[in-house]
């Protein structure tokens, strides 16, 4: 490979993005005005991925409830995340900026829960206490595709009022039926818990593929099951994508938990690993790197299996208590087993490259990302820049560039 010179490109994804994201959502807020009454209290339920202006939004909901005379305060609506602990789920949300000293409201966090009645659901049913005794609960999410099943509804609002305000108990018992719990069994706890009166509504989030907010839809909780299927649509026709769709190796500077539910997008790499769920067609790639963890994954690596190759970097960064919580609460074991382990980043490469077979001078096709959100900028090989240099949306940086430093480490992305 030259030394391992790759060249550092520019996919130019259409940019949608707002401008004024604390404007969007007191404009659509509007629409629940009359459901938040004078002196009540509401929880606003916030969930652990690394939402694009998660604060700002958390923020401008506050505000808006506090002008309306009421009394909002924040909740953690996180499953299993966090060790399943109050003080790990608020640490998860003070790592995002949502604070009481932030936001100007207290932040409630526990893991107690009371059971609803079944209603027509076949497995029980719980939802957060601090949530329950509120007069009303406004949920924030984003809508995106899911990592462990494709459905009618997948991450988005609905989820959240199952598997967020259920805590580990709920988390726990949807997980339990795989994929089945998750497409089938979610919606049907989601209307029992809808059935209830305490959800007003949610602030659903839609992002494109350069990772910003790009829409703001404050959605009734009755109107969850009509349109977060239209919004997941949206989302998913705004996603991003690798350049060319045949990877031999593939190189991810970081994974965690703020950037996917499993530390990297299943959607994006072409991986899910979940027995008895169809692997996805695309991409196609031989062998996955990833070296290191986000600090906000506060040590949750979930995700790692769905890699080749990581560095003891990451390996050191590894919170297993915390990382074993969260997998053996989704039962998907296959996402925490640890792969090889390189001493650094060069030694990492070559076993990934190494595993790929014999592959001719020239024709080895290598990309480069910072992670599965950020899909704009990234380092490809010759054989990949020779193919899609006449592509449309396509800048090239600079060539010929040294991937490695003295320390046989990345140079910085």
């Amino acid at each position: 490979m030259n030394g391992y010179h790759l060249t550092k490109i520019k996919q130019h994804f259409k940019d949608n993005s707002l401008v004024n994201i604390k404007d969007e959502v007191s404009k659509e807020l509007i629409k629940l005005h009359p459901l938040i009454k004078p002196g009540a209290t509401v929880a606003l339920a916030v969930g652990s991925r690394g939402i694009r202006n998660l604060a700002d939004v958390v923020k401008a909901a506050a505000e808006f409830i506090m002008k309306n005379r009421a009394y909002p305060f924040i909740i953690p609506a996180m499953g299993s995340h966090g060790g399943a602990t109050a003080d790990g789920q608020a640490e998860i949300l003070a790592g995002y900026g949502i604070t009481e000293k932030n936001t100007g409201v207290p932040v409630r966090s526990s893991m107690e829960v009371v059971e609803l009645p079944d209603g027509d659901s076949s497995n029980p049913v719980f939802f957060d206490k601090n949530a329950y005794e509120s007069d009303g609960v406004i949920l924030i999410n984003r809508i995106k595709p899911h990592t462990d099943f494709h459905g009618k509804y997948e991450s988005g609002l609905v989820k959240m009022s199952v598997i967020g305000l259920g805590k580990e108990r709920q988390a726990s018992n949807i997980h339990r039926y795989g994929a089945y719990g998750l497409a089938t069994l979610m919606p049907l706890t989601a209307k029992q818990i809808m059935s209830t009166g305490k959800i007003l509504g949610g602030i659903a989030l839609v992002e494109n593929a350069c990772d910003e907010t790009m829409l703001v839809k404050v959605l009734r909780a009755d109107e969850f099951f009509d349109q977060e299927p239209v919004l997941l649509e949206i989302s998913r026709r705004n996603m991003p994508s690798f350049p060319v769709d045949d990877i031999d190796v593939l190189i991810i500077d970081q994974m965690g938990k703020d950037i996917s539910g499993v530390g990297m997008d299943t959607n994006i790499i072409g991986r899910i690993k979940i027995a008895g769920q169809e692997e996805p067609v695309k991409p196609s790639i031989k062998s996955i790197v990833v070296l290191d963890l986000t600090a906000n994954s506060h040590g949750n690596a979930i995700g790692i299996g769905l890699s080749d190759v990581i560095t003891k970097k990451l390996f050191d960064k590894i919170d297993f208590p915390s990382t074993y919580t969260n997998v053996i609460t989704s039962n998907f074991l296959e996402r925490a087993k640890v792969p090889i382990v390189a001493g650094n980043d060069k030694g990492a490469f070559e076993i990934a490259l190494r595993s790929c077979g014999y592959l001719e001078e020239g024709e080895v096709r290598i990309i480069r990302i910072k992670d599965t959100l950020h899909l704009d900028e990234m380092y490809i090989s010759q054989s990949i820049a020779d193919k899609i240099k006449n592509s449309e949306g396509i800048e090239l940086i600079c060539e010929n560039i040294n991937m490695f430093n003295r320390g046989n480490e990345f140079n910085p992305f």
